[in-house]
């Protein structure tokens, strides 16, 4: 989808801090973060939400790119993983992201 701002981010049309990527899955900085430690992890493809995700090997291939990330970090036994799937669940960006999350103390429950 040429409008989508983590399409452009995984072909590399706009820059991001790239901290991992493969050939299915890129994960970088949030501009925003949550914690010290918050990365996002998304498919190369266009996917919308994690609903609409078909791919069971893709879905296979961001939960470890998700772990990789966080224990590269050095977050590998404490880390947080979110993902918003909806309007209501908060999704902002309609391309499937994983929140990657460590360096503090996270509270139950969320939200």
């Amino acid at each position: 989808m040429p409008e989508c701002v983590f399409c452009k981010i995984a072909s590399k049309a706009i820059p991001a801090s790239i901290v991992y990527e493969t050939a299915d899955v890129v994960a970088f900085k949030d501009l925003t973060p949550r914690a010290p430690f918050h990365v996002l992890v998304i498919p190369r493809t266009h996917v919308a939400k994690l609903s609409e995700l078909e791919d069971e090997a893709l879905g296979g291939k961001l939960l470890q790119a998700a772990r990789t990330v966080a224990k590269n970090a050095g977050h590998a036994d404490n880390f947080r993983l979110v993902v918003n799937n909806g309007d209501s669940a908060g999704q902002s960006v309609w391309h499937l992201h994983l929140h990657v999350l460590g360096g503090r103390q996270f509270t139950w429950p969320p939200g």
